[in-house]
């Protein structure tokens, strides 16, 4: 069995089809209307210097063509140049302050942020200790503007 596919590769005429294909007639162009046809029969005949006219090759306009030189780029899309607009210098960050490490798995926050535990904290050290828990104190202890700060210290009184 295995010497009948075998032998079935080995004698596949490749070159018949392949002379088959080209030596098919290539399509010849569509035709047009009835009436362009007339038309253009009629001024081939009145003028045949036309049908030489097409044929020849312009060197001038050859010579034109082949100083034209164009150069595109691909226009850059929307999604692109909003990624380059949204990127974000990296930022600084800070060890969470008080004893309350274990409590929150946090190793680390931005600069301008607080965990809920230091909101909570600094505000009660601020309605306790009013003298000394200032909001220009705080927003320097916890690196945050000083106007949230005030914004956050009225709203809680």
């Amino acid at each position: 069995m295995g010497a009948a596919v075998t032998r079935g590769i080995r004698n596949f005429n490749l070159e018949n089809p392949a002379e088959r294909e080209i030596s098919k007639m290539k399509p010849s162009p569509t035709p047009g209307y009835p009436s362009t046809n007339s038309l253009l029969q009629e001024q081939i005949s009145l003028y045949p210097e036309i049908k030489v006219e097409i044929a020849r090759k312009d060197d001038k306009m050859l010579s034109f063509l082949k100083d034209v030189y164009v150069d595109s780029k691909d226009p850059v899309s929307s999604v692109q140049v909003k990624a380059a607009e949204t990127r974000q210098e990296p930022e600084e960050f800070r060890l969470p302050k008080g004893h309350h490490f274990d409590i929150i798995n946090m190793k680390s926050i931005p600069k301008g942020k607080i965990s809920i535990i230091e909101a909570l904290t600094f505000l009660n050290n601020h309605k306790l200790y009013q003298e000394t828990w200032t909001a220009e104190k705080i927003a320097q202890e916890y690196h945050l503007e000083q106007k949230d700060v005030n914004k956050k210290a009225i709203q809680s009184k």
